[in-house]
């Protein structure tokens, strides 16, 4: 069996030793004579796993015993209605747009309250983080929203907004796990598992316990479901209802497997010299070019395109991309293709995907540049 270098940008590439832990158990896990996928959420089998999940993260993010960790579903879609939902007390929230994602979440919480536009990117195509010094927040705004690293675009808050004392909500799900974070300086924190964590299907919420309402004051807004209160999950441990079980299984794992190899301080290291070395090498190339900023590049996917000051002619540089797509992808690199809705090519490069595999796509990239430009 051959692998191949998997540059997805969700569900993205996971870690092969984690895999084949997960292939060894998974007709029978630990002696059970089950699958994770077959047993109860609610067997003391299951509960320990749970548990142990919860435990190797909090070890892994350092996170303070007043925040609440839950498993939950939806993806970060969800969140995107969930957040208004449970914060827009003041139906009020201030909303940065620095992509696709934050769009939509800016969207979606327009039908809860008032969202406002506090910066956004979009004059040019995404490209940037926008200055985030002195932003015009009210007293009135509930939470300040951002999604911290963007997956279609390839940029990433490198340093937080001033959101002058008001809470802080932080779509993470590309970049989380990436490099160590001081969570105090979040009210939530999100992540889509199937970027970086785990297989598609579940959300991780970090969220500060005073931000879930009480019985008393409850703050959610007048027709919240019950599955989408942040109370619900918070005092059943996100096992109210059934969870995405073999997921939150797979998450254990490689929250294991960051810290059986050194953490978050090790990755981040090696994340950096990843990006280091793609983003030099399009710093350089006679071809490609990378199109984010460099100041706001993410350290997780990297966006590129054929230089338009070196095929000056559209149709031209579409055909060179389509036959780069092409030919990476019978050279055993998949997933190279840019959004739909931006085209290109991007390569994603999470945590488990090895130095190797980067520098494959740089080999390949090189060759490719050789013999298509002359």
């Amino acid at each position: 069996m051959k692998r191949v270098y998997n540059f997805s940008a969700g569900p993205a590439v996971l870690p092969e030793e984690v895999l084949k832990e997960a292939a060894d158990e998974m007709l029978d896990y630990r002696g059970s004579g089950m699958s994770v996928m077959e047993m109860s959420h609610r067997s003391k089998v299951y509960d320990e796993i749970i548990k142990d999940a919860e435990k190797d993260l909090r070890t892994l993010m350092n996170i303070p015993s007043n925040y609440k960790v839950l498993f939950l579903q939806g993806g970060a879609h969800m969140q995107f209605a969930q957040v208004p939902m449970n914060l827009m007390r003041n139906r009020k929230a201030g909303y940065i747009v620095t992509g696709q994602w934050a769009t939509r979440a800016y969207k979606e919480a327009q039908k809860f309250g008032e969202a406002v536009e506090l910066a956004s990117s979009k004059d040019k195509t995404f490209s940037y983080i926008p200055d985030c010094s002195d932003l015009p927040i009210t007293d009135d705004m509930d939470y300040i929203y951002i999604c911290e690293n963007n997956t279609i675009y390839g940029t990433v808050f490198h340093e937080l907004p001033n959101t002058k004392g008001h809470i802080l909500v932080s779509d993470q799900s590309s970049c989380f796990l990436s490099k160590p974070v001081d969570v105090t300086k979040y009210g939530i924190i999100y992540a889509g598992a199937q970027k970086n964590v785990g297989p598609a299907g579940t959300v991780i919420v970090i969220i500060r316990e005073d931000l879930i309402p009480d019985e008393v004051t409850t703050h959610v807004l007048p027709g919240t479901p019950t599955m989408l209160m942040y109370k619900t999950q918070a005092d059943n441990d996100s096992l109210y209802n059934t969870p995405p079980t073999y997921g939150i299984y797979m998450c254990g794992k490689v929250f294991k497997w960051l810290l059986k190899n050194g953490g978050l301080e090790a990755i981040y290291k090696k994340n950096v010299e990843k990006a280091n070395m793609l983003y030099d090498y399009l710093d350089n190339s006679k071809l490609f070019t990378g199109t984010v900023v460099k100041k706001d590049r993410s350290l997780m996917n990297v966006p590129f395109i054929v230089d338009p000051k070196v095929i000056t002619n559209d149709e031209e540089r579409a055909e060179m991309e389509a036959k780069f797509i092409k030919e990476s992808k019978a050279a055993g690199l998949e997933n190279l293709k840019g959004h739909r809705s931006v085209g290109g090519m991007r390569a994603s490069i999470y945590n488990a995907m090895p130095k190797e595999g980067v520098i494959a796509l740089i080999n390949f990239m090189k060759k490719f540049e050789e013999e298509n430009l002359k």
